[in-house]
């Protein structure tokens, strides 16, 4: 999808929210294409790289995650402020335990895209206490769609490369294009497995969701695919940000 770039005036401090198989991802990539002022924030990827590097708080969620247990809320938030604080988008004596929301930065150059985090209610308000988000979107696409995307996908499991027989069909007919290698469906990509994701989110998210509605920050946008919704997700950007 080709697309011209657009300047933030103010920085965009973004939660996305959506089912899984919605396209979250895909509307991400769109928007950093779009904005280059905006950088992507992952807790998954912060893990796994303080674990890579051997950091203190690295070691100690590696040792949550060895266990089985889920890594305590407290330490995603001390990743994403450590994050933050090292691109220097907040205040370099910001901690966890404030009462107050630190005062972030309004420079554009400020602005991300928060991944992975939250998920809940209450992380949400423990997040609020770190750093005010200021637009959450949420993607609504009916619940036949996604199952329709998830039966048409197919993946090459060494590399990762997904493609869609629908709309990101492979040159070759169930052969990747780089490799030439067989692609195969998922272990988990039946539909029952996805009825059962779809109704977790459904259950988890409401309340989430409430929250933000709450805050005066969550925007729902609505659609069949992914190209019917980036150009609604741009506008709305561009009229709070741009």
């Amino acid at each position: 999808m080709a697309m011209t770039t657009k300047e933030l005036k103010r920085a965009a401090r973004i939660i996305l929210v959506g089912a899984p198989g919605v396209g979250k991802g895909t509307q991400a990539e769109r928007l950093m294409k779009r904005y280059p002022q905006l950088s992507a924030v992952s807790s998954g990827d912060l893990l796994r790289e303080g674990v890579r590097n051997r950091t203190p708080l690295g070691l100690e969620a590696e040792s949550y995650i060895k266990a089985g247990n889920l890594v305590p809320d407290d330490m995603i938030l001390k990743l994403i402020l450590d994050k933050l604080k090292s691109n220097r988008w907040v205040s370099s004596d910001s901690s966890i335990t404030n009462a107050i929301p630190v005062s972030p930065s309004q420079n554009p150059s400020a602005s991300f895209i928060l991944d992975g985090f939250p998920r809940t209610a209450a992380q949400a308000f423990r997040l609020d206490s770190l750093i005010p988000i200021n637009l959450v979107v949420s993607f609504v696409t009916p619940v036949n769609i996604i199952l329709s995307r998830i039966a048409s996908r197919w993946v090459h499991a060494p590399s990762g490369r997904v493609y869609n027989i629908d709309f990101n069909a492979p040159k070759v007919a169930g052969k990747d294009d780089i490799t030439g290698e067989a692609l195969t469906k998922r272990a988990d990509d039946d539909e029952e497995t996805w009825k059962s994701r779809l109704k977790k989110f459904d259950d988890t998210s409401q309340p989430l969701l409430e929250h933000y509605h709450h805050k005066g920050v969550l925007w729902t946008v609505k659609g069949n695919s992914s190209d019917e919704i980036t150009p609604k997700l741009f506008q709305e950007l561009e009229s709070r940000f741009a």
